[in-house]
């Protein structure tokens, strides 16, 4: 799947919408990128891995899940180390359950 919209964040990661999240206008989007930042209830039912790096919400409705990818430099395969970050180009994106 190809994203429509990516952008950096503060870390040095790389955020990607799908493009239904894409589609939406833009004050939703707002909402569903601010529930992502501000997650910090992890249980089972939205951290099933306990790895802290999938969520899943529920948004108006609809069903979102997040996801951190760990890259190496170059975003063409996995970094082999992703706790350093001179390795590591973490990818994060957002997509309505339906996209998964």
């Amino acid at each position: 799947m190809s994203p429509v919209w990516q952008g950096k964040n503060s870390i040095g990661g790389t955020w990607v919408y799908s493009w239904g999240i894409s589609a939406v206008p833009e004050a939703e989007r707002s909402a569903i990128r601010e529930e992502v930042e501000l997650i910090s209830d992890f249980t089972p039912d939205n951290n099933p891995h306990g790895e802290r790096d999938f969520g899943a919400f529920t948004h108006e409705g609809n069903r979102i899940f997040w996801k951190i990818d760990y890259y190496a430099p170059g975003l063409r395969h996995g970094s082999e180390n992703p706790a350093d970050p001179a390795q590591t180009v973490r990818v994060l994106t957002v997509m309505f359950a339906e996209e998964y």
